[in-house]
């Protein structure tokens, strides 16, 4: 039967729903299956390495094809059953297929691959560090829904696998903590009546987060998280890592790495609200936080104050001359970096070849980025001691990883 393409469709080298058996040989970094039919590369979603699947194109492009699974031929002893309905059309979980070893274990695989085809790393790499809750462990979540039609709400969750605007409609998150299910039950229920009442003009996307104070849905409060023995105040609506169980551990292993050769003074550069440096203030004489975001860094300075600390200093670092009102010997000093998505830019990696700093400890969001950088490191003179992923959000193909470097 022939179905009518979508108009852009380029018909080469499949026709637009060409069916085709592929063996998968592999997973790229989103999580997507790679099979080959001759040497072209399909790729496939919610797919296992190993299998044999039944795949449909829906796209292709300059030098590989997109297609959705329609069947699995021949099951990965890895694949197991989903833990939520919605996994395959909302975008949130990449890896609720896999079990939750062979999750941590492709992790591992993807910093591997990345450091050593980036920056030519091939350190041995662990298992991530993990959190005892596969499921329920995300203290924060932020659904969507768009303009009410005619006094309807419509769908209230997250985007569709693929798409830019189309929202699966999620009644609970299995990846969400149980207290933020059940305020979302809540909050879809009152956004649903304000809609009938004709009291709703637009979309919205909403926030739920589980802190000490209960689930808080008001971006701008004030609230409050622990992180083993220090607690620590943010609004709501600012970034603070949304994974308590996994968190502590994180942390715990990120002061050991910097506190091993001994260097009395921490510097955390893009130190947010305070996390890393009020944590191992114990194991430091001193620790300066820099941040180029003002009221970061005056969360950071309330939150030393809130855990009597007194040995940390935050200061709002102008990104050119970041090491300027460092006072320290550089090699008596320890760089801990925890930059966004993005990476450090050039500019800093400058300033820490001139700085040079005893030792460093990288904690990325995207290995990709941090190999990129990382290179630029190994040219200074750094070496790379020890590589950690951490595993903060389970069945998505997000990876946090931890770089060790010393001065050779």
């Amino acid at each position: 039967m022939h179905h009518r393409s979508p108009k852009n469709f380029i018909p080469e080298p499949f026709p637009y729903h060409h069916e085709l058996e592929l063996h998968i040989s592999s997973m790229t970094n989103l999580g997507m299956g790679i099979g080959k039919w001759n040497d072209w590369v399909v790729m496939v979603p919610f797919v296992i390495p190993g299998e044999r699947v039944r795949a449909r194109i829906f796209r292709n492009h300059k030098n590989y094809s997109e297609a959705d699974l329609l069947e699995v031929i021949d099951p990965s002893p890895d694949r197991t059953q989903p833990g939520c309905s919605y996994f395959g059309s909302c975008g949130g979980c990449q890896y609720q297929h896999l079990t939750y070893p062979a999750q941590l274990e492709i992790k591992r695989q993807h910093v591997a691959e990345t450091l050593t085809k980036i920056a030519g790393i091939d350190t041995a790499i662990a298992l991530p560090i993990h959190s005892e809750h596969a499921f329920h462990y995300r203290s924060k979540i932020t659904p969507h829904h768009n303009k009410p039609r005619q006094g309807e709400l419509g769908a209230m969750g997250f985007l569709k696998v693929g798409q830019r605007n189309q929202i699966v409609d999620i009644e609970r998150c299995v990846i969400a903590t149980e207290a933020i299910n059940a305020e979302l039950t809540v909050q879809r229920s009152e956004r649903q009546a304000l809609a009938r009442k004709g009291r709703m003009k637009k979309g919205a996307t909403l926030l739920l987060r589980d802190v000490m104070e209960g689930v808080i849905t008001d971006p701008k409060k004030v609230v409050t998280e622990r992180v083993g023995p220090r607690i620590f105040q943010f609004k709501a609506g600012d970034f603070f890592q949304n994974n308590p169980f996994v968190l502590p551990k994180m942390v715990d292993y990120v002061i050991d790495q910097a506190k091993q050769t001994g260097q009395p003074y921490l510097i955390d550069a893009y130190c947010g609200s305070g996390l890393f440096s009020i944590c191992a203030s114990h194991a430091f004489e001193r620790c300066i936080g820099i941040e180029i975001s003002e009221s970061a860094i005056q969360w950071a300075r309330a939150n030393a104050a809130l855990n009597q600390l007194k040995n940390c200093r935050f200061q709002v670092g102008d990104a050119k001359d970041i090491f300027e009102s460092v006072d320290l010997p550089p090699a008596q000093c320890v760089l801990l970096i925890d930059p966004p998505r993005k990476g450090c830019d050039a500019d800093f990696l400058d300033q820490v070849s001139r700085f040079k700093p005893g030792r460093m400890v990288y904690v990325s969001c995207d290995p990709a980025t941090q190999a990129r950088d990382l290179k630029r490191l190994l040219e200074m003179g750094y070496q790379v001691e020890q590589v950690q992923p951490v595993d903060l959000f389970p069945q998505t193909r997000h990876i946090e990883n931890i770089v060790t470097l010393s001065l050779g």
